[in-house]
């Protein structure tokens, strides 16, 4: 493929890609890092754009992963240092980055790709995207079978997000902004256990049986999930904690809860 060189701020892929990164362009998303462009470039995503800078190109690793990306886009740019640092997400440039399509996130993609013994993680109002892209890393890490984003948490597609994630989110079956009464709806119809995490609930969570068809459910990071919220699932779970100690991060206590939902269904409870 013929590379471009583009040399002037002011340029249209240069504004369009800001906006990409921003969340301002609906169907495309902003890859930054060796790493992420690694991680689409494998999971089959539809590369629109690769961007890099003319001193990554000198390095051999750089280099052979703009040669294999170059034949999964539509175009190769390289820019100075400079203009990257403009256009990059990070403070300082990780050198490479790529514009792709937004993976599919409707209901109807997340159902297909569901499994007998679904093990859903639900993630209600979380809006740190950090939070989210670590969720989404512990949810592949365990085994989870689909991850569902409720209307008002973050993107799990914005930058921070996908940095998180570590490529979990381009594999994962993902549904996102349905709203709450939605997500119980379908686990409802297709006999899906909703099990709330929730800090005053009576049973401990090693004390449920996850071995069968699951959705997690994890509230908002300060408030947690609503008496009401909690109440319209059919279970709710509580991770014992040693005085003071009031809460757990989100991520860290998805991780806990999922980590017992693998244990059990590997062992076959």
């Amino acid at each position: 493929m013929k590379q471009e060189v583009i040399t002037s701020r002011d340029n249209s892929l240069l504004r369009h890609t800001r906006a990409v990164r921003d969340g301002k362009v609906d169907d495309a998303i902003y890859v930054e890092g060796m790493r992420l462009c690694e991680e689409a470039l494998t999971s089959g995503l539809t590369i629109h754009v690769v961007i890099f800078s003319d001193e990554i190109a000198r390095k051999e690793k750089p280099a052979g992963l703009i040669a294999k990306l170059s034949t999964a886009c539509d175009r190769l740019v390289c820019i100075s240092e400079k203009l990257l640092t403009y256009i990059s997400y990070s403070k300082t440039s990780q050198g490479i980055l790529l514009l792709a399509s937004r993976p599919e996130t409707s209901e109807e993609q997340f159902t297909n790709r569901q499994v007998e013994t679904s093990l859903i993680v639900v993630m209600h109002r979380i809006t740190n995207p950090v939070n989210v892209g670590a969720i989404l890393r512990t949810s592949e890490a365990t085994g989870a079978t689909g991850a569902v984003a409720t209307e008002n948490a973050t993107d799990p597609f914005a930058p921070k997000a996908l940095r998180g994630a570590m490529g979990a989110a381009f594999r994962l079956p993902i549904w996102y902004r349905p709203t709450y009464a939605q997500v119980l709806d379908w686990c409802k119809q297709r006999g899906v256990k909703t099990v709330c995490a929730d800090l005053n609930a009576q049973n401990n969570y090693t004390e449920l049986d996850w071995t069968g068809p699951c959705a997690l459910i994890l509230g908002p990071e300060t408030s947690g999930l609503s008496p009401a919220e909690i109440a319209a699932a059919d279970e709710a779970v509580r991770i014992p904690m040693r005085q003071p100690v009031e809460s757990l991060n989100v991520s860290v206590a998805a991780g806990v809860l999922l980590y017992e939902a693998a244990r059990q269904r590997q062992m076959g409870h």
